[in-house]
């Protein structure tokens, strides 16, 4: 892989103000002479390119044989993330999503909580924390493609880095050669409760589909017991054998989700998970390692890009909403449960989703369970775009479905897409 630095300005809107440095590396085309350079990042916020592509160097065997692999490591998010790129000087932690406020006083509360959380961080470097929206990665890959003398960019972005060519392709519609969207969700939808709706009964699915197993397999009480599960945690947090740790209901929701994403493999344990706590004893959703609670990151990107609940109201009236939608995942592992962490955050929402403008030429989608279809309505705004569906579980397909690859590499040479929608 070469490596080089590029310097961009910490804020786009100060284009000769003080410069942060990010790393780039490249892996050549094999052929006798490169088309041409694909962009490539992998989410996160915070996925070391770099380290990334040096990891799995044979994903892109195919299409070195006629393009270069460009990646970088993005902006603020440095060593302890394994960039190379300038960081944030400061510790992420993860934090338990926090609990839904019951009243205003709880409001207040979690505002504070919050701000101390991001205060710790924001401090080291307030100027580089203002400025590390996805739509600031966006502006990054536009300089990217200029130091490469390209004329256009062609761009594959896996999971949250689906959200940077969203907003390139907002920002830049004019400099898109190709742009493939694979495993991520949408960040340009025009009415945000709509998308977060959509959210719901996405991870409402993952649930049924369990559940239309378990009625040949053995397991057919479970639906039943999962509903008064739920219900019971809604009163009172469902005892574990690991001290100090019991669930409420959106805590059972989310674990309950990660398992049903991961398909029959994981079935037979969620089944054994509900009917233990069906007898009080929710110890078989205890993770194995790690978090004893549902929990993320500090939200340095993330709260710059999603709209977050102005006071309690707001935030009972989704949940209501979303519970309506999706009775038994309700909120959990959407953007209305993840957002309550960035309430009392001191940067604003900067970059809110927006729809993609007219003119765009066709993009490809690609996605397992549920990213599809948000995939989907995504490009459904852009005219002779496709999606390829995996009808399975899975996070992202390029780089392990061979079929997919195949396809988005064809799109990325020959600017040739797959039927609009195409299964692999």
């Amino acid at each position: 892989m070469e490596c080089a630095d590029l310097q961009v300005p910490v804020d786009w809107q100060k284009p000769d103000g003080r410069k942060i440095t990010l790393k780039l590396g490249r892996l050549k085309a094999t052929g006798t002479s490169s088309e041409g350079s694909v962009l490539v990042a992998y989410g996160g916020p915070g996925g070391p390119g770099i380290a990334i592509t040096q990891s799995n160097p044979g994903w892109w065997a195919k299409l070195r044989e006629r393009m270069d692999i460009v990646t970088w490591d993005t902006r603020g998010y440095g060593g302890q993330f394994r960039g190379l790129s300038t960081g944030l000087q400061c510790v992420w932690t993860r934090i338990p999503i926090p609990d839904l406020p019951e009243d205003d006083a709880d409001f207040g509360r979690l505002s504070d909580t919050n701000r101390g959380y991001a205060e710790a961080c924001r401090l080291k470097d307030p100027e580089l924390f203002a400025n590390m929206s996805s739509a600031d990665q966006a502006r990054d890959m536009e300089a990217i493609r200029k130091a490469l003398g390209e004329e256009k960019l062609n761009y594959y972005g896996a999971s949250y880095a689906g959200f940077y060519g969203q907003d390139y392709a907002r920002l830049f519609p004019g400099r898109v050669r190709t742009m493939v969207l694979d495993g991520t969700w949408s960040h340009s939808a025009a009415d945000w409760e709509h998308e977060l709706e959509e959210m719901a009964r996405s991870n409402e699915q993952f649930l049924r589909r369990f559940f239309t197993w378990c009625a040949d397999h053995d397991c057919a009480d479970v639906p039943g017991l999962w509903r008064t599960v739920i219900a019971r945690a809604d009163r009172t947090p469902i005892p574990t054998k690991t001290a100090n740790v019991a669930y409420k209901t959106r805590d059972l929701q989310s674990f309950a989700l990660a398992l049903a994403r991961q398909g029959d493999t994981a079935w037979p344990k969620l089944a054994q998970a509900i009917r233990k706590a069906a007898k009080g004893d929710a110890s078989g959703f205890v993770p194995e390692r790690g978090a004893r609670y549902p929990d993320q990151a500090t939200g340095v990107t993330e709260c710059t890009d999603w709209p977050r609940a102005a006071n309690r109201a707001e935030v009972t009236a989704a949940v209501k909403r979303l519970r309506r939608v999706a009775p038994n995942a309700g909120t959990a592992n959407t953007m209305a449960s993840a957002t309550l962490a960035c309430i009392g955050w001191p940067q604003p929402v900067t970059n809110p989703p927006a729809p993609l403008p007219k003119g765009l030429p066709p993009m490809l989608g690609a996605g397992a369970w549920g990213e599809s279809d948000a995939v989907q309505r995504v490009l459904s705004q852009v005219p002779g775009s496709a999606t390829i569906h995996h009808d399975g579980p899975g996070h992202t397909l390029y780089g392990v479905n061979a079929c997919a690859r195949d396809h988005i590499n064809t799109y990325f040479t020959d600017r040739r897409l797959p039927a609009t929608t195409t299964k692999c």
